[in-house]
């Protein structure tokens, strides 16, 4: 398989940064589906895909979303064009027998174990919004992923059907480049990983 650029590295990883301000340009939704459609290849657990995703950008979503939202993330949650509230599926082995074709057993490998359906879930939804946000990238958006959010009141309002469930939120859009932090440091590798 032939490598990225290191322009495309760039992008996705070296010069990308969380962006705090966003310039007032719409993301259209064509955008939004299109980054879908590439993020969703990425692989998970059986092809369970449990990511289920809300985009928040109309004014009256915006309203519904802000008293959830700590006051840190406020203010630029408001002036991002979407806000992509990224959840998981607790009922996603339902539709196993049609994205696990060659295995019709692979429901029964969940149904009724809960504490399995929620490592599933939570473990491959969050693969998943981390696989959107790189094809959101490669797609040309700014991201900016944040915890600082009260995911009761997310749940209740966006999410009342009570089988999704709310992990983390992420601005999507076109940052300015202002009010971005210093890169902080990052582990080297003999800290994090070992060879045996």
């Amino acid at each position: 398989m032939p490598k990225l650029t290191d322009k495309a590295l760039d992008i996705l990883f070296l010069e990308a940064r969380t962006q705090n301000d966003w310039r007032r340009k719409k993301v259209p939704p064509e955008l939004l589906e299109e980054i879908w459609n590439v993020a969703r290849m990425g692989p998970t657990s059986a092809n369970c895909q449990p990511l289920r995703i809300v985009f928040v950008s109309s004014k009256e979503a915006k309203k519904k979303l802000s008293p959830a939202l700590s006051g840190g993330n406020r203010e630029k949650t408001m002036k991002a064009p979407v806000t992509a509230l990224f959840a998981f599926d607790l009922a996603f082995y339902e539709l196993l027998p049609r994205l696990f074709p060659h295995d019709q057993s692979a429901r029964s490998w969940f149904a009724g174990n809960e504490k399995t359906i929620q490592e599933t879930a939570f473990r491959n939804g969050t693969l998943q919004a981390a696989y959107f946000m790189l094809a959101a990238r490669a797609k040309g958006l700014d991201c900016g992923p944040m915890s600082g959010f009260d995911q009761a009141k997310v749940n209740e309002v966006f999410f009342p059907e009570g089988t999704h469930k709310v992990n983390f939120i992420c601005n999507l859009g076109y940052g300015t480049g202002e009010k971005i932090f210093p890169r902080s440091p990052r582990l080297a590798f003999a800290e994090t990983a070992r060879v045996e």
